[in-house]
């Protein structure tokens, strides 16, 4: 797995790759999450769906249909990157999650949204010109 990750972080599109690596981390939470705390399944498995569809949404976007599906496609990851913020801070809130991890999957996942808001700006702007 370690090499399938150094082939794509070679790879040039940013919000593809940042989106790849926060699943890795999105899935290894979830592992621990469901090892340790057993009874919080439900919660664990939400914040892995979240914030590994964000990845998985750039990684259609590169096959869109149209410059519409391409804006569809980033919408809807921003709102799972909306929703894995969501889950991070109740996770946290709620003691399952340290402050050290909480600050670092919460800084990670404003960097994805900060992109995804500039691409979808981007895109509404060239799609109305």
């Amino acid at each position: 797995m370690e090499n399938e990750v150094k082939k794509y972080d070679e790879k040039k599109n940013i919000i593809k790759n940042k989106s790849f690596l926060f699943a890795i981390r999105i899935v290894k939470l979830h592992q621990y999450l469901t090892e340790k705390y057993t009874k919080i399944y439900s919660l664990s498995d939400q914040v892995l769906r979240s914030g590994t569809s964000i990845g998985a949404l750039m990684s259609e976007s590169v096959h869109a249909q149209s410059k519409a599906d391409f804006l569809n496609k980033c919408n809807v990851a921003l709102k799972e990157a909306n929703e894995t913020l969501f889950w991070i801070s109740l996770l946290y809130e709620t003691k399952y999650i340290n402050e050290e991890e909480y600050n670092s999957l919460n800084k990670d996942c404003e960097e994805i949204l900060k992109l995804l808001i500039s691409i979808v700006k981007t895109m509404k702007e060239r799609l109305n010109k």
